[in-house]
C-alpha cells in the first residue's frame, strides 16, 4: 500500500504563488534541489490538477538540456520515470510521457490506487490537494518554506479546512529554506 503526500514550496506566509501567479521566488538552489530529488525518488505516481501539471510539464524536456546543472537534469529524469494522473475537465489531452487524464477527482478511485500502489503517491497543487484532504486521503505533508513573505496569492493549504499535523522531520538549508515533514492526523 502506498501513502499519499502533499508536497509544496511555500512562502513563510503560506502562499505558493503571488497574486499574479508568479513563482520565481520558489526556485531551489543546488543544495535544496538535491534534497528534493531524494525526497521525490520513492514516489511512483504524481496526482496533479491542470495548472500544476502545466507548470511541471517542462521537466519532460528539461532532463535532456545539457545547459542545466546536473541536479536539475536528475530531477527531470525522476519526473520522466513517474506515472502521472492529471485531473482536469478543461484539458483536451495531455502530452507528457506516462500521463493519464481524468475528468474528475474521485476519492474512492484514489483510495483504491493507494491500496494497490507498490510505491508512494504525491498530490501536487493546492486545489486538487484540498479534495484529497477533504476525503481523508493525505497521509503526509512536506513543506519547503522559502524565506520570503509575498503578502497574498494562492494559499498552499486549503482555506476553511482544519488540519491536525504531527511533525516528523525538519531540516534547515544554507539559503534559509526550511523543510518540514508532517504526518496528517485523521
Amino acid at each position: 500500500m502506498g501513502s499519499l503526500t502533499y508536497s509544496m514550496i511555500m512562502s513563510v506566509d503560506g502562499y505558493i504563488a503571488d497574486e499574479n501567479g508568479n513563482i520565481d521566488w520558489t526556485v531551489p538552489d543546488a543544495e535544496v534541489h538535491a534534497f528534493v530529488n531524494e525526497v521525490e525518488r520513492p514516489i511512483g505516481t504524481y496526482l496533479f490538477g491542470r495548472r500544476m501539471h502545466e507548470v511541471m510539464s517542462v521537466w519532460d524536456d528539461l532532463a535532456a538540456d545539457p545547459d542545466l546543472p546536473e541536479v536539475e537534469q536528475e530531477f527531470g529524469r525522476l519526473w520522466q520515470e513517474k506515472d502521472k494522473i492529471v485531473y482536469s475537465s478543461t484539458l483536451e489531452s495531455v502530452t507528457t510521457a506516462r500521463t493519464k487524464l481524468e475528468r474528475e477527482f474521485r476519492p474512492e478511485a484514489v483510495r483504491q490506487l493507494k491500496e494497490s500502489a507498490e510505491r508512494d503517491l504525491s498530490v501536487g497543487g493546492p486545489t486538487l490537494a484540498a479534495h484529497a484532504f477533504k476525503a481523508g486521503l493525505v497521509d503526509e505533508c512536506i513543506f519547503y518554506i522559502a524565506p520570503v513573505s509575498i503578502g497574498g496569492g494562492t494559499p498552499g493549504l486549503p482555506p476553511g479546512q482544519r488540519l491536525s499535523l504531527e511533525l516528523r522531520d525538519e531540516r534547515r538549508f544554507g539559503n534559509g529554506v526550511v523543510y518540514l515533514r508532517y504526518s496528517v492526523r485523521q
